[in-house]
């Protein structure tokens, strides 16, 4: 059957639907039909889905003639997701097109929502289309036999490659894909991605650098001209002094009038417990959403998620109030509106979540924009920019994860065993693991046989036994047995179950939470007030609380977001746009607080650096205004407390958020001192980081996350969970033992890296100092707050006080420094 005819057979499937294929899908079927291997460019909603599952099935209806009448058994097709929730609708879109066509194609999923029946059933008859997670195909991997099923694979997708990218579950990827050319090496490989900044290296990390599937490749940009509009929610009355809080729920009439006037909406949050929050305050003054109304995150029960989406579906919901568990690719054909609670962060993020409204090809999305204080009316401008623009973020790949290769090598250990010649090889392919060297390599495979050097003499790190031919091989069956359970490179706090005492799952929820209330205490979580009723083992047992009893929400570690890089400089260029002439309609509304902000102090321009000092009763304040995020506030903060502290003996106290930092002192600082001795310059920077921020204390919380992944510390068995607690004190334990006795242990200075890197940004901190460096430092000694500093001051009570006492002292606050306008 010649291309046209298989092309034929397409376009008649989408004409029958009243469809007409875009360029990008018949693009795509083109290159995957050469043989070519490559990654899509494909904003959510766009029908990347078909561009990618046609050819699998025209390959194979090209391969085998009479394929209506003979079936031709065996895996063809792998589909990863990175999100489960995404594996129903991908399955759905195959069977459509595997059944419409009369292929007698069959899909199956497999993921950790898989039961063990269908686990057992695709064991003995593995589907020809299998959509799983990155996880769920290391499990594969570390199956006896495991060759035998892959061989015959013509084609691996790799779907949201962008979220993959940057994290380790992408390092994941990149190793299985490098066996799996070896295994089938007719398999074409293909990403989806949606649009990041650096689209060819993500091609790159995907298919090996300087890999033969990179020359055999292309990359498929889908032009697809979706308008975005960016509507924001301004209040009739502005503060010119805000601060983080007070205008997200004083809005709440406003999100309600939209939820009123759409078919249905979407509600995104940045993190679980504002989710809850805000589910809670819209059912508490609009009783009539009940029923209307639900909520998505990612630890509410799955039977609840599948519910909630599927409602979305049939539109039997008004609202959803979610998180970014409703951000990737699912397919929700009638939402009409989205709105973002509070800055994004990222305009990647933001376009994600934009295309959720109108996703359909052709339609518009309109995403409304509410501010959580006044500040982030900025970001919004900034957005409205970028989506005119479409500026994103890079996503920036991981090197020399030492923790994921250690368990990939136990991993094929545990299945058939290997030869190192042979896998050094294909790890040495990726671009994770590009400049490995024969000694790196030699290190990991002495950890997995021997435990490392300073563990030689504990038998329970010897996993791996080294046969005669030299093959590497687990042949413990509790070994193997607790490997495959800690399987994965997603390390959190210890959850536990969240169920009725009657009986009834409601999700799961964080170790620390639960750890601060007594039996008696009441919470709301997934919308519901629930009465801790007592813990056993991993299980919290609740009951129904009284309506009117006091309740605290729940909440989650990292619950807070800083800003990207891109977004940064996005928000600096639209402040220094606050002193021209032609100001966007949500800078406009901010006039009152820019006036007060020059009265008091200035808006810098582009050209210079900003720092305040001012007293109060509270203290001597100074703060300082890079626009860089708050994770490189919180290094700048340590940094130059330390480097002040270097010229005289002085303590302070810290605060920063996503615009500036606070230093405050019961001592006035000389500034003037800190001019003249360049304390923003670049120079010794990874020095004085390392002695301002207890890096070691930092580095051995971070070794905690490489132990469980490296399978150093066992996160127990299911049902008798390892308390965080005590798996922080495993980790630390062999943490100190590497640090006295290995200090070249590569999982150790891992540690370290990952901390300077990954959480310190140190590579983005160093930019900023260099732009600090270029600009005119104004110091302006004020003679109080101004509206820039408000936000950062009033966090810091956040700290210690209630929300009612808060808003009180706020008012106060307030009161006292507009006297005198």
């Amino acid at each position: 059957m010649n291309r046209e005819q298989l092309y034929d057979i397409a376009a008649g499937w989408f004409e029958g639907r009243g469809w007409k294929p875009f360029p990008f899908q018949t693009q795509t079927w083109t290159a995957f039909l050469q043989g070519k291997h490559g990654l899509l460019n494909a904003p959510t909603g766009s029908g990347k889905t078909y561009a990618l599952w046609f050819p699998v099935v025209l390959n194979y209806i090209k391969s085998n003639p009479e394929y209506k009448t003979k079936h031709k058994p065996g895996l063809k097709a792998i589909w990863i997701t990175p999100l489960r929730a995404l594996s129903i609708e991908i399955k759905q879109a195959a069977e459509r097109v595997a059944n419409d066509l009369g292929t007698q194609l069959t899909v199956g999923v497999r993921t950790g929502d898989t039961t063990a029946a269908e686990r057992s059933r695709q064991k003995k008859t593995m589907p020809d289309l299998l959509i799983t997670t990155p996880e769920s195909l290391q499990l594969l991997l570390a199956a006896k036999g495991y060759d035998a099923v892959f061989k015959g694979c013509q084609a691996i997708i790799i779907d949201e490659w962008h979220e993959l990218l940057g994290t380790k579950r992408g390092v994941q990827v990149e190793l299985a894909l490098s066996r799996l050319k070896a295994i089938a090496p007719k398999m074409r490989i293909w990403g989806i991605s949606a649009t990041i900044g650096n689209l060819q290296q993500a091609m790159e990390v995907l298919l090996g650098p300087e890999s033969e599937a990179l020359q055999n490749s292309t990359l498929i940009r889908a032009h697809i001209n979706k308008k975005i509009n960016v509507l924001s929610i301004i209040p009739d009355k502005m503060d010119a002094y805000p601060w983080r809080g007070h205008m997200g729920l004083h809005l709440i009439d406003e999100v309600a009038k939209i939820i009123k006037q759409s078919r249905t909406t979407l509600v995104f949050t940045n993190v679980r417990a504002q989710c809850e929050l805000w589910f809670q305050a819209l059912l508490e003054k609009y009783p009539e959403f009940a029923g209307d109304m639900a909520m998505h995150h990612g630890s509410i029960s799955r039977e609840t998620r599948q519910w909630v989406e599927q409602a979305i579906r049939d539109e039997q919901l008004r609202a959803v109030v979610c998180t970014s568990s409703l951000d990737l690719g699912v397919d929700f054909a009638p939402v009409e509106t989205v709105i973002q609670i509070g800055g994004p962060k990222g305009v990647a993020r933001f376009l994600q979540r934009a295309g959720r409204s109108g996703h359909r090809p052709g339609e518009e999305s309109n995403i409304y924009f509410l501010a959580t204080h006044a500040i982030e009316l900025v970001e919004a401008s900034a957005l409205k920019r970028a989506v005119q623009e479409t500026v994103v973020e890079d996503r920036v790949p991981y090197l020399n994860s030492w923790d994921v290769l250690v368990q990939y090598l136990v991993t094929l250990a545990v299945s058939d065993g290997f030869y190192p010649d042979v896998i050094f090889n294909e790890v040495k392919s990726t671009f994770c693991f590009q400049g490995i060297t024969g000694d790196d390599f030699q290190f990991c495979l002495n950890f997995i046989a021997k435990g490392s050097q300073s563990l030689q003499a504990y038998d329970e790190y010897k996993k791996v036994e080294i046969e005669g031919d030299g093959k590497f091989k687990v042949n413990s069956k509790a070994v193997a047995l607790r490997h495959r359970m800690q399987m994965g490179t997603i390390v959190g706090d210890a959850v536990m179950n969240v169920k009725y005492f009657s009986g009834g799952h409601i999700g799961t929820i964080e170790e620390w939470f639960i750890s601060k209330l007594n039996p008696g205490d009441v919470f709301i979580f997934a919308g519901r007030k629930l009465e801790l009723r007592r813990i056993k083992n991993t299980e919290v047992l609740v009951s129904r609380a009284d309506p009117g009893a006091k309740a605290k929400h729940a909440s989650w570690m990292g619950g807070r977001m800083t800003l990207s890089a891109q977004m940064s400089e996005l928000l600096r260029e639209e402040l220094y746009a606050a002193n021209g002439e032609n100001m966007s309609k949500e800078l406009q509304s901010l006039s009152p607080m820019f006036r007060r902000q020059r009265k008091e102090s200035i808006v810098p321009q582009a050209n210079e650096f900003l720092i305040e000092t001012f007293k109060t009763r509270e203290g001597f304040h100074a703060i300082f205004y890079p626009f860089e995020g708050r994770y490189v506030h919180e290094a700048l903060a340590s940094l130059m407390a330390y480097r002040i502290s270097l010229l005289s003996p002085i303590t302070f106290s810290l605060a920063y958020n996503d615009y500036g930092f606070e230093l405050l002192s019961d001592k006035e600082i000389d500034m003037q001192q800190v001019l003249d001795n360049e304390l923003f310059t670049p120079l010794h920077l990874h020095h004085d980081l390392q002695a301002s921020l207890n890096a070691t204390e930092m580095a051995r919380r971070k070794f905690r996350d490489i132990a469980v992944i490296a399978g150093l510390v066992f996160t127990g068995y299911p049902g008798k969970i390892v308390k965080t607690k005590h798996l922080q004190s495993s980790s630390q334990l062999i943490f100190e033992v590497f640090r006295d006795y290995e200090p070249d242990n590569l999982l150790f200075q891992q540690a370290y890296r990952e901390t300077f890197e990954h959480q310190l940004e140190e590579g983005r901190l160093l930019m900023a100092l260099e732009r600090i460096k270029q600009q005119e430092i104004v110091w302006k000694q004020c003679e109080k707050p101004t509206p820039f500093s408000f936000p950062i001051i009033t966090d810091r009570l956040r700290e210690r006080l209630t929300s009612e006492t808060l808003a009180e002292r706020i008012k106060k606050m307030t009161a006292s420094y507009m006297k005198g306008i």
